[in-house]
């Protein structure tokens, strides 16, 4: 080893160091390793997730009238979709935007730009008029929406509302599905390694006044009874003293794409039907999947974060799999994830994705709580639901200092992504956020089928 670190050093400066200079240049390594970690720590500070306004409710009576009355559908589509929107877990505190109340609805550019400003310009309002943080502090500002790319872009509508410093760094994400979220944090990561002493602004959300399909394909039709209207702003920074007022640490983050795969890459697809009609397709096969997409991910994640019994525990399994007949018959054992995180934030993606999730990774209904609630009381918000469920969480009061949260995250495709927080402070339950009006109702008892 010593004749490869010092490669290249004429033999004659070799033989003139003493012990002392080698214990002088491991100091010195480890002082720019310790330099470089303290820099690459990312703090959450806060962030606020939306809540829409109650004009914006859409109960599951008032949905299936609308799809009756609107005109678009016949009566196959609309009982369909009548019969998904009963079983979605989804309840009637669940908003869709004003446009597709509408009758048609109006799914018009100004519409589309109305919705983004009232749902980001108020959590970015909030965020910062709560930490009295001023729009030239700013140094990043990423955004994502998955079907919504206007111009000026989203980022650019921001920065005119608010007024940032004209050499901020600005970055509008579009088609990256449910997943962009925890996708925009890794960016807002990347960048904040590089530009020290800086602060970052994500943005996370989906447009849905434009987002409804109006055709009789089935796979497309989902889409229409699942998503709502919802959005999240994140502050997040890497100066030293912002630890101090940070409510979390950035403990892991790792992403897995599984695009190379026709099946994966077409499991979630926008595209235009038979009838000219453009619509989201969900395939049979995205549950499949997603359960592949989460595999390989833990695969990544866990070395990191599970402790080593669990690892040999792992390890042992699949090696007597692969070397002894009779343990092919069995599974292979699931590590215990509750030995490395104490809260779980599963994508709401609908009520079988967190299903499939929870019976995957062994958890118990407790565990999936936040989701659940999350689901049913917002809906599939897409790259903000995360979020929400976190927000939950400390509705709750069950975020304590030094737990650490695990945020599951699916999208289009096909992407799994997940990031690790640890709690660094004592989080206050009676601090107002998107719950604290309804956070004593909760949780509550979710039917099969909603009532009309």
């Amino acid at each position: 080893m010593v004749t490869v670190l010092f490669r290249g050093i004429p033999s004659e400066a070799l033989k003139s160091l003493t012990p002392l200079h080698l214990i002088a240049a491991l100091t010195l390594i480890l002082a720019v390793f310790w330099l470089y970690s303290r820099f690459s720590d990312v703090y959450l500070i806060d962030f606020s997730c939306y809540r829409p306004p109650n004009n914006w409710r859409t109960p599951t009576s008032h949905m299936i009238e609308h799809l009756e009355l609107c005109g678009l559908f016949n009566g196959e589509s609309i009982n369909f979709q009548a019969k998904l929107v009963e079983r979605s877990g989804i309840g009637g505190e669940a908003c869709l935007p004003l446009g597709a109340h509408e009758i048609p609805p109006d799914t018009s550019l100004n519409n589309v730009r109305e919705e983004i400003e009232m749902v980001l310009v108020t959590v970015v309002e909030d965020l910062l008029s709560k930490h009295k943080i001023k729009s030239k502090q700013i140094d990043i500002l990423i955004s994502n929406c998955s079907l919504v790319c206007p111009t000026p872009s989203i980022t650019a509508m921001i920065i005119n509302k608010f007024g940032f410093r004209s050499n901020v760094k600005s970055i509008s994400l579009s088609g990256m599905g449910c997943s962009a979220g925890i996708l925009s944090i890794s960016l807002a990561k990347d960048l904040l390694k590089v530009h020290k002493n800086s602060i970052a602004l994500v943005l996370s959300m989906e447009a849905i006044t434009p987002s409804g399909y109006k055709g009789k394909n089935k796979s497309m039709l989902v889409a229409n009874t699942l998503f709502r209207a919802g959005g999240v702003a994140i502050l997040l920074s890497n100066k030293k003293q912002d630890k101090k007022i940070a409510k979390y640490k950035l403990q892991n983050l790792v992403r897995t794409h599984l695009g190379s795969d026709d099946s994966s890459y077409q499991c979630v697809f926008q595209e235009t039907d038979e009838d000219g009609f453009v619509g989201v397709s969900l395939s049979r096969a995205l549950l499949h999947v997603a359960g592949k997409a989460l595999r390989t991910n833990i695969s990544e994640l866990g070395p990191l974060v599970l402790p080593y019994s669990e690892q040999i525990r792992y390890g042992w399994s699949l090696f007597c799999q692969k070397v002894w007949a009779p343990a092919r018959r069995k599974e292979i054992y699931t590590p215990n994830f509750k030995k490395a995180f104490e809260h779980f934030c599963i994508h709401a993606g609908g009520r079988a994705v967190i299903d499939a999730v929870e019976s995957n990774l062994k958890l118990s209904n407790e565990d999936g709580e936040a989701s659940r609630m999350t689901l049913y009381r917002f809906g599939n918000t897409s790259s903000s639901s995360v979020w929400y469920e976190l927000c939950y969480l400390e509705a709750k009061g069950r975020i304590k200092k030094g737990d650490i949260v695990w945020q599951i995250a699916f999208g289009s495709g096909f992407k799994c992504n997940s990031a690790v927080w640890k709690c660094i402070s004592e989080v206050d339950p009676k601090v107002g956020n998107a719950w604290s009006d309804r956070i004593h109702l909760y949780p509550v008892e979710i039917p099969h089928m909603m009532d009309h």
